[in-house]
Formats: C-alpha cells, structure tokens, sequence
C-alpha cells in the first residue's frame, strides 16, 4: 500500500507533477549551458590558478630599499626591482641589469663609468635614466638608513654624465665595487614616488622597475602581480600571494603538509626540515637545497677580561666539535667551516682546520694550563645569544656540556640570553664577552666576510679597536698588519693577487682568533609537486618569477 502510494496522482498531483517535470527540464538546459560555457576558464578563474601562494615566517619591518637591512625586507626588493648588476641566478657571476655593460674603470681605480639600459619605465610610469638613478643612489647613502652606509662610506660623487649614462667617483679604490651595486636595496626607485632627506622612508610601498609590483602589503598577507610594461621577460606566473606565519614555524610547517601553500621557505626549525625532507624523499613534496653563504661564527672580545689572552681564545678554538654540534643540534643539515669566508669563494682556505682541527681537548687544556689556568682557578666565559634562537640556545649549551665533560674544570661556558634588539644593539658596546651570531653577505664577494670584521680605522693592540668593522662586530679586534692586507686587496684589480692576500689573512686570523667560525647554512625549501621552477640563489634571495604551478 505504501509502496503503491508513492506512485498514485490525483489529478491536482498531477499537474504539479507536469510543473515539476518542465522546470527540472528547464534546470538541466540551464546546467547544461553553463556547463558549456565554463569549459574555457575566465582570465580571472586561469589567473588565481596560476598564482603561486608563498609561505614564510619572515616579516618585513620595511620595503624602503634605504632602510631595509634584513633577510625578509631585502628578498621582497629583489624581486620588485632592478639594480645595476645581479647575479645570474644560482651562481655568483655578476651580470648587468640596468647597466649595459660592466663598468668602464680608471686608471686609478676611483672613477666608473656605466652605460644604461634604454626603455625602462617605473611601476607608475615614469620613464628610467641616468638622473633617475642618480636619484636612487643619492636616497640610499642621504636618508641615512640601516644599510646607508655600504655606499656612503666608499662614493664620493654621481652624476649623469649623458642621458643613459653614469658616472660614479670612489673615495678609495674598491675592486668588489660592481658586486656591490648588485646589493637589493641600491636598485632604481620612481623620483615620482620617493623623496630625498634623512629619515624619508615608505616602508609599506614600492615603486621600481622590476618584474612584479606592490598591490598589498597587510600585516600577514603581501601581494606581488606582474608588471606588464616590465622590459625583460615576463614572470613565468600570474603573481604571487605570501602568507606570512610571524615566528611561528609550526604554523608554517603544518599549512604546507595540508597543500595551504605552494612553496614553504624561511624559516623551519631542524627538526621540521628533517619530517619535511623524509617525506619528500617518499615523493610526498620536492625538497630544494642550496649550500648557502651564511656563516655561524662565535665572537670572542679581545678586550674582555675572559679571553683577552691569546692563549685563552686559541683553547677555545682547539676544543670546538664542529661534527658534534652539526650532528645533535644542526640535524646534519649544515657545513662545518673553518673560516670566515664560505666555501662556495674560491678564496676560501680552511685555516681553522688546520691550525686546530676539531675536538682537541688535551691541546685546549694544555693552552688553558700555560695561561695560568687550572681547576681551582678556571676560566668563566660568558656566551650570549638572541633569546629567540633556540639553535644558538642549544650550540651554547652543547658547547658548555663539552667544556664541563672534557677540560677537567679549566673552563666554565655560561649562556646568556637576551632578546634580540637588545642584543644586536649591545653588541657594539664591548658588554658581551662572546657571542653566537651569524652573518648574511650584504654582496658576494669574499672582501664582505673580512672587511666587516677584521678592519679597524682607529684604534692601537693596547686599547683596541675604537671605530671600524671589528668595533661594530664586537670583538674589538686591531691588528695593523691585517688592516693593510685589507686596503691592499681592496685596492687590487688582480683577482690572483687578492686571493694571495685573502689567504695571508686567514691565516692571521686563525692564529689570533677574535672569532671562531662553526658552520655554514645549508638552505632548504619545500614546494609541492605541481609546482616548478622553484631554485634558491647562494645570497639566499629567493627568485619568484621562476615558479610556475
């Protein structure tokens, strides 16, 4: 009876039945229709599948390229704008951008001549020449801003001396000078856009000439979409939407296994990369890795009471265990290095291993011995870290552990931490007498690991050094053999000759270690496998416009 229910009508049931059979018609035609159409995709549909989302952990304080000096800010500027030179994309080989050529040079090192690129427009439309880069650069050293002073400290004059041409004077002669105009922050900016005098940022804009343009930049999200009046070659994407997950790697980490983002880069903890490289290796995602040209390095102040004595820092040098700490602390996911200048410059020499070698406990006690130290009467050496670090953490415990377990006493490590603003600003001062810091090439040249930190403009081996770049790294560090070494490879436009150079300095500095170089980056990312053309380039900037889905 039931079953015999559902199919009886009345004639009222029917004619709602005819309704009803006519308006599913009508709903299948309609379907049908628009099924028809939506066989070609929209151009707006195709452009949101071929944007490439981004995750990081990297928040940028500012996108003035006169006033951005870290990882987050620099790699956004590189791939919203141009500079004179870059680098070809995975190497350190310089190449021109905006520039023509490379440079014309005096005899006497000091006067550059560059020939521009014509048919360049800005990101709002006004056209790009000599005057306009002259306008750049002059922001960059006047507005006085974190990174001003890697132009201000070597230019003494520009001027356009043609339309499409430029003229830049040194101070000194410096040869790694090209490699210097490659730096992120010294590209060409709209004088429409930007004004010169100190302090006249616009850290949430950009105007230049590169590939991408700035359409949104919040709190968590920035958008880059192509610029279509770029002169080169287009991005091999619609755009690209990073999403970014302030210092929490966690968040990261899971939105890339869940497929919420296409790339994940900067920053993982070890742990997180060693899941991450395992599955990929299980054909889960694809890893990308890169030898990177960071270095990790521990600061000894010259000046402090601790490790004054040559003896005192050479015992430390002898006593590091560079496989240990790649092994527990770094995942294996790092280079032992044994100097100050990476491994991928052919300048590199691995002074420190041959000086120390690795894990010399009896050489270390026996140093620690001769300078008057013993059990009763041991050495209490402070390391001071960033508190967000949790590898420095544990490097600085490790590194405690060993000198507890293996030198009999003669030395105590105590970390130290701070937060970081506290901690970059303090280093200066002479507060810390050792300190885990790492450093991230400003150019690619093996002049910007030395000159950083050895170099000394005034100071005496009694007070040590007052003003220069062992000054700003806090280990006050003045030797006046090694500041003519120095000036003498900078001067020098024969790369033989600067590598002779670099090696005698190295081996200055192994032998009077104001610092102790650990270990060299390795540089992951993870992209998942629909997506192509992801590469990361040894300055760690991370080239959007290669990346297609």
């Amino acid at each position: 009876m039931q079953h015999r229910a559902l199919f009886s009508f009345s004639r009222q049931g029917k004619q709602v039945f005819k309704f009803l059979s006519v308006f599913s018609l009508c709903l299948l035609l309609t379907i049908g229709c628009n099924n028809q159409q939506q066989t070609t995709p929209d151009n707006n549909s195709q452009n949101i599948i071929d944007r490439v989302r981004i995750g990081t952990t990297l928040k940028p304080r500012t996108l003035d390229p006169a006033d951005s000096y870290e990882l987050a800010g620099l790699g956004l500027i590189y791939n919203l704008s141009d500079r004179l030179y870059t680098y070809q994309l995975g190497t350190t080989n310089l190449e021109p951008q905006l520039a023509t050529a490379k440079p014309t040079i005096s005899e006497d090192g000091l006067t550059y001549t560059i020939p521009l690129r014509e048919g360049v427009t800005f990101h709002d439309g006004t056209a790009f020449n000599a005057e306009a880069m002259v306008f750049s650069l002059t922001r960059f050293i006047e507005n006085g801003g974190k990174p001003s002073f890697l132009l201000a400290d070597l230019i003494a004059n520009m001027e356009a001396t043609a339309e499409y041409e430029l003229t830049i004077t040194l101070k000194q002669p410096f040869a790694a000078f090209p490699s210097l105009l490659a730096f992120p922050g010294a590209c060409a900016v709209s004088p429409e856009a930007y004004q010169i005098g100190a302090g006249k940022f616009n850290p949430s804009g950009f105007v230049g000439t590169g590939r991408y343009q700035l359409t949104e930049f919040a709190s968590d999200t920035i958008r880059l979409d192509p610029f279509p009046d770029y002169w080169g070659e287009q991005p091999a994407n619609q755009g690209v939407d990073m999403q970014i997950y302030a210092s929490n790697p966690a968040n990261l980490f899971n939105a890339f296994r869940t497929g919420g983002i296409d790339v994940a880069y900067q920053s993982f903890d070890p742990n997180q990369i060693k899941s991450l490289r395992q599955a990929a290796d299980e054909g889960k995602w694809q890893e990308i890795a890169s030898s990177g040209t960071a270095v990790n390095y521990l600061m000894l102040n010259t000046q402090a009471e601790a490790v004054s004595e040559i003896e005192v820092r050479r015992a430390i040098a002898l006593m590091m265990d560079r496989s240990l700490l790649n092994q527990r602390v770094l995942e294996n996911q790092a280079q032992p290095i044994y100097s100050l200048i990476p491994t991928s410059f052919a300048a590199y020499q691995p002074t420190f291993k041959t000086e120390y070698g690795d894990a010399n406990f009896a050489q270390a006690k026996q140093k620690l011995q001769q300078a008057g130290y013993s059990e009763s009467n041991p050495v209490t050496l402070e390391i001071w870290h960033p508190s967000g670090s949790n590898i420095r953490s544990l490097v600085a415990s490790t590194l405690s552990a060993i000198a507890q377990q293996e030198l009999d006493g003669l030395l105590n490590i105590e970390p130290r931490t701070v937060e970081s603003a506290s901690f970059f600003s303090n280093i200066s001062k002479g507060i810390y007498p050792a300190a885990l810091i790492d450093w991230y090439p400003d150019f690619l040249d093996a002049d910007n690991y030395i000159h950083p930190f050895l170099s000394c403009s005034k100071g005496s081996e009694e007070t040590g050094c007052e003003e220069g770049g062992a000054n700003t790294q806090g280990s006050f560090y003045y030797n006046e053999k090694m500041n003519q070494l120095i000036a003498q490879q900078r001067r020098s436009r024969n790369p033989e000759q600067r590598q002779e150079i670099f090696a005698e300095i190295q081996e200055i500095l192994a032998r009077d270690v104001p610092y102790v170089p650990l270990w060299q980056t390795i540089d992951y990312a993870f992209a998942q496998n629909n997506v192509e053309g992801v590469m990361i380039n040894p300055s760690q900037n991370f080239p959007f416009w290669t990346i297609e889905k």
